[in-house]
């Protein structure tokens, strides 16, 4: 098997594993973090009804940056300000596939370090 075929298939099972075990309600809704190479998008939705309450990214308009982890601990920053603009300050951390490390661990201190408990 490729190399890179594997690694993916390893991803897929992990988001797999882990979106069976959680899901985000309207009290506690699921923040989600899609890593690209040079991007990171996140988003706060309420799986009940199916909707994005709030997102943030590093390519958002007026404001491309290259996420290294600088920038992911600012876009965590971000996006809890905007929860908590929201009355949001309880989330349930979906990691998306990806291994808890780097941009993704970065995103989520920026995160706690703006009023979001995980």
């Amino acid at each position: 098997m490729d190399k890179f075929k594997k690694k993916k298939l390893l991803k897929i099972s992990r988001k797999k594993r882990q979106r069976a075990k959680i899901s985000g309600t309207s009290q506690r809704p699921r923040l989600s973090v899609f890593k690209s190479s040079k991007h990171v998008f996140a988003q706060v939705i309420d799986d009940i009804s199916g909707h994005t309450i709030v997102s943030a990214s590093s390519f958002e308009k007026g404001n491309h940056q290259v996420a290294n982890s600088d920038v992911c601990k600012q876009i965590g920053g971000t996006l809890a300000k905007r929860c908590v603009d929201k009355s949001i300050s309880k989330i349930v951390f979906d990691t998306n596939g990806n291994k808890y490390h780097g941009r993704i661990k970065a995103f989520a201190e920026g995160a706690r370090e703006g009023g979001l408990e995980f």
